[in-house]
């Protein structure tokens, strides 16, 4: 269970697991126990939740019952993969048996369970949530390839997980949680849907289902097609796969992106997923093209470059996309800098991208101009106020990563703010993957330890985001607007959780130490 917050002020004796932050991964795991929907397992320890939305699925007589909300309200998206022992397997299988509950037949996925302008109305407890909560799908007449082949690479990754199929020594010791049976049925709904996505005329799926658009819009679907390959590939032993895999990322001008990486943008994985690949098994393509592809893009967030930059206390922002979440790019950034560590063509590169991602960790843990550290519950100077329905002033939402600093590095800790406070599930998988390569590979704990009560102070002002344009001038979205932008997690985005679920518990159970030279 989580500690007390105070005792996030106390260093720890160090060693390894470093108690602090082993606490700190404990209670990132939490927060996804708190976010479960259906009826909840006997294993639950997040006492204040309750059974809640046991008829989603009836209006297309199915059960579509489970799986995660995805953020600070109660809409489900087609979705959530994470991580670590003891609890490994079951945060695993939660999700994963609700995304074949929603995959139930071959050319058809239930993309989002709700309606999100009823559901982001409503503030209050998991007993009252507002219905109807209808069932939004995609099949072979209102198809999305995005979603599909996002799936698919979900599907793909948790397999490879269960199958232990692992890359190499570099990245893992055998993994733990082997199950050929629950692999081969993972990887015949990735087969299906793969099929589905490539067969089906290509599309972005709000053209198929506008209501799951408006919450979670998707940019495009040629890197959801490629990282769906690629995973594929290395569960199937194909080097066809890969191949289509390079043909996508021809074909799609992905070569050229040097935006973020978040639940939208896969690109930037893409090519630290073909070298790991290529140097497991040299047959299926060259490692050298693509360490050189990879480190382009990261020289770009290390040394500028990238359409990414730092603000004065070294968040790395990117305009429009840090906006409602600024914590979020800057940790997947970090997650992508250390799963390349092993492959770094030079020293030099590989020390700078080790300290450069510790600078961004160290920052989300209070290491920032406000002394935050950015998870609820962590210390006395974690966030107060998360923009959660569910625990609402009533319960601490421990674990709870929130969107993060403006980019002023302000944080004014005010429920309403939604791009500031709101947690989501997304924005805990980076952290979680951060904390867990630390759990076992450094002494020394989390920057927070060292921030006494009262370190943070409310800054004069107001904000200035989408929410709040007070300390803008501006005007103010209106509140269908903030509906519309207001929901981060994206059901095209179930990629990233299938990397962090799959790079994550790698580096975890590893014997790759990031921190040693």
């Amino acid at each position: 269970m989580p500690q007390n917050a105070s005792l996030g002020a106390i260093p720890s004796t160090g060693g390894v697991p470093n108690p602090q932050w082993s606490s700190l991964l404990g209670n990132l795991l939490f927060f996804y126990e708190a976010q479960r929907s259906g009826k909840l397992p006997s294993t639950n320890r997040v006492k204040w939740r309750n059974d809640s939305a046991l008829t989603d699925g009836e209006d297309v007589k199915l059960d579509l019952t489970g799986g995660y909300y995805d953020a600070g309200d109660y809409i489900k998206c087609t979705f959530p993969l994470q991580i670590q022992t003891p609890y490994l397997d079951d945060m695993l299988r939660w999700s994963l048996d609700w995304l074949i509950k929603a995959h139930p037949s071959n050319d058809t996925l239930f993309v989002q369970i709700a309606d999100t302008n009823l559901t982001n109305a409503y503030w209050g407890g998991d007993q009252n949530i507002p219905e109807p909560r209808p069932s939004y799908q995609i099949n072979i007449t209102s198809p999305g390839t995005d979603v599909a082949a996002g799936t698919a690479a979900a599907f793909a990754a948790c397999s490879n997980l269960y199958a232990n199929r692992v890359f190499s020594s570099s990245y893992s010791g055998p993994a733990t949680l082997q199950n050929s049976t629950y692999a081969a049925t993972l990887l015949e709904h990735a087969q299906q849907l793969y099929n589905f996505a490539t067969s089906a005329p290509k599309v972005v799926y709000q053209q198929s289902v506008p209501q799951a658009g408006v919450a979670y819009p998707s940019s495009g679907y040629g890197d959801d097609l490629a990282i769906a390959a690629l995973f594929l590939s290395w569960g199937l032993n194909s080097t066809s796969l890969y191949q289509q895999a390079q043909t996508y990322y021809s074909q799609y001008n992905l070569s050229s992106y040097q935006g973020v990486f978040n639940w939208d943008s896969k690109t930037p994985g893409l090519p630290i997923l073909f070298a790991q690949i290529a140097q497991a098994n040299p047959s299926f393509g060259n490692v050298s093209n693509w360490q050189t592809e990879a480190e382009s893009y990261l020289d770009g967030v290390v040394y500028g470059g990238g359409e990414g930059y730092s603000t004065r206390g070294g968040l790395l922002y990117y305009p429009s996309d840090s906006e409602d979440a600024s914590l979020n790019p800057a940790l997947n950034a970090a997650m992508l800098l250390n799963r390349y560590l092993p492959l770094a063509s030079t020293e030099k590169r590989k020390q700078d991208y080790y300290n450069y991602a510790k600078g961004q960790v160290d920052y989300a843990l209070g290491k920032n101009p406000m002394s935050v550290p950015y998870v609820v519950g962590a210390n006395p100077n974690s966030p107060q106020n998360p923009h959660s329905a569910m625990a609402s002033e009533a319960y601490v939402l421990y674990g709870a990563v929130v969107g993060g600093p403006d980019k002023y590095d302000r944080f004014f800790d005010i429920r309403a703010d939604w791009p500031e406070t709101e947690p989501a599930i997304d924005y805990n998988a980076p952290m979680l993957t951060l904390a867990a390569m630390h759990v076992l590979n450094d002494t020394s704990d989390p920057f927070y330890t060292s921030l006494q009560a009262g370190a943070y102070q409310r800054p004069a002002g107001m904000p200035c985001d989408a929410a709040y344009t007070d300390g803008c001038g501006g005007p103010q979205l209106s509140e269908g607007g903030q509906i519309a932008v207001g929901v981060i997690v994206g059901c095209a985005g179930i990629v990233i959780f299938s990397l962090v679920g799959w790079w994550g518990w790698l580096s975890w159970k590893g014997d790759y130490d990031p921190c040693h030279y």
